[in-house]
């Protein structure tokens, strides 16, 4: 495991690989200058032929640069662009992932002084920019560190008054990227993992370990459970594989006597499509169909682990969509948790159906606000790409807070319309609803109507994230496979907002 610490050895006397950063468009800036002159002269003689990174997230490695103990020093372009939580996340994850390539014990990280959020979302990057998803390979393509150091600027290097730090902020910012970085690791170990490992049974197992660790209360609803809980959408997707379902309830106390606000994801630890059968091409990742369940766990433990004064509640509920001679058809109806029935006309999107029940379950929390996240609909990719997440809501202010959040942190999200007339689209002629809308046009929208009904008046929002969930190709600052996308943002969110009573 990587471990995040501050320290205060000056970059000139560092004896392990060094990270620094290069911006700038007429000029250096960023923490190249004023380390040592030798140093500086060295920088500038590479700005002026060419030889230095300058665009957002290039990384070159350099070797015995005049000036420095260190043996390799990685400098990371950031832009002529100010260094916030975005950039700082992307550039130290490139950084981090550059020097991944060969193990090595030690990496120090120099960016200068740089405001205390934007510390510790170098961190997150960085842990994370190190760590790959070839959990069973055995040549792993990256290494990460045994130990990662940030470094406070040593004397000669200014800083502005804006951001200069106590060393005491910074280590508290170096932990707290620690905590939320890891959280974003486990999510992401979660997708990657195989679905002949990861069942729901191993999931439900991995989240009570995990709980317990961080003092969190979690409940798992076994198949008895879920029949007295009439969680019969669940049930149904299950029906057809030889793997049991689970529901998992945890519950982060806060420290603040106010509702607690209710996160919900999809945990289709494997999706075939059932009886809706998909094709193989479209069959082969989807290990990472619980990447909405993975989310809501990192998040969870980010939360407890940081103590957090927003109580929290979690739900995720965990089956395996699969084909045999018990799979729920075409034509079922089925009676949900909420009482609210629902004709079946297409057995792939059983993701709604698993959040149909475990929305019923998280207002019975008395949650103040809910916010479910899936890999929920192809067609939100087709509308916003593989890097944006889509934002449903029925409730302005909590949309208004999620993107605020977001923005902060550099994860991309889009509102999508909610009009009343999609909701035409699902309803049924033999049941309340149907499972999905008419035709192929605004999948997304009418999968997250769906959603709507098993709300209620509770301000609610879904964030569908089948595209960055998971990452087909690698990208400069991450490896390809799980992201853990959205758990930066959920927690920026918790942390500055405390629901009403």
């Amino acid at each position: 495991m990587t471990i995040a610490t501050s320290c205060t050895l000056a970059p000139a006397d560092y004896d392990a690989p060094l990270v620094l950063t290069a911006a700038g468009d007429q000029e250096l800036a960023g923490s190249l200058l004023g380390l040592h002159p030798q140093t500086d002269a060295y920088f500038r003689q590479l700005f002026g032929d060419g030889g230095l990174p300058i665009q957002a997230c290039k990384v070159s490695l350099h070797y015995r640069v005049p000036g420095l103990a260190a043996p390799c020093v990685a400098i990371v372009g950031c832009g002529a662009n100010t260094m916030d939580q975005s950039l700082a996340n992307m550039t130290a994850g490139a950084a981090a992932k550059a020097l991944a390539q060969v193990p090595r014990d030690r990496i120090g990280m120099y960016f200068g002084h740089l405001p205390q959020p934007s510390i510790s979302s170098a961190i997150c990057g960085a842990l994370n920019g190190a760590t790959g998803q070839d959990l069973f390979r055995s040549a792993k393509s990256l290494h990460a560190p045994r130990r990662l150091e940030w470094l406070l600027p040593g004397e000669g290097v200014t800083a502005t008054p804006a951001v200069e730090l106590s060393t005491q902020v910074v280590e508290d910012a170096v932990k707290k990227g620690s905590i939320i970085g890891q959280s974003v690791l486990q999510a992401r170990e979660l997708v990657n993992l195989p679905a002949n490992i990861l069942t729901p049974v191993a999931f439900a197992e991995r989240a009570l370990e995990l709980a317990s660790e961080c003092g969190v209360e979690c409940e798992v609803w076994d198949e008895l459970r879920l029949r007295r809980e009439n969680c019969n959408a669940v049930l149904a997707v299950a029906a057809g594989s030889s793997q049991p379902p689970r529901m998992i309830v945890l519950r982060y106390p806060g420290k603040s006597n106010v509702r607690p606000v209710a996160l919900v994801g999809k945990g289709v630890t494997f999706d075939s499509g059932g009886l809706s059968l998909k094709p193989s091409e479209g069959m082969l990742r989807m290990k990472c169909d619980m990447g909405g369940a993975a989310t809501v766990l990192g998040t969870l433990l980010a939360v407890a682990r940081l103590q957090l004064e927003q109580p929290v509640v979690a739900v995720c509920g965990l089956v395996e969509n699969m084909v045999s001679g018990t799979s729920y058809k075409l034509g079922d109806v089925l009676r949900t948790r909420s009482g609210k029935t629902v004709e079946i006309h297409n057995t792939d999107a059983e993701g709604r159906l698993v959040l149909a029940d475990a929305l019923d379950v998280a207002r019975q929390e008395q949650a103040a606000q809910i916010i479910d996240l899936a890999t929920l609909t192809g067609a939100c990719l087709v509308a916003l790409g593989t890097d944006i997440a889509g934002l449903f809501s029925n409730d302005q202010a909590l949309e208004a807070s999620i993107v605020a959040a977001a923005r902060e942190t550099g994860e991309g999200v889009w509102p999508m319309p909610m009009n009343a007339y999609f909701s035409e689209q699902i309803r049924s002629e033999v049941a309340d609803i149907k499972n999905v809308g008419e035709g192929r046009w605004g999948g997304s929208i009418t999968a997250a109507k769906f959603l709507e009904e098993f709300v209620g008046d509770t301000p609610w929002a879904h964030l569908d994230i089948a595209g960055p969930a998971f990452r087909e190709k690698p990208c400069p600052h991450m490896d390809a496979g799980g992201t853990g996308a959205m758990v930066r943002t959920l927690v920026q969110l918790i942390e500055q907002w405390k629901s009403s009573s």
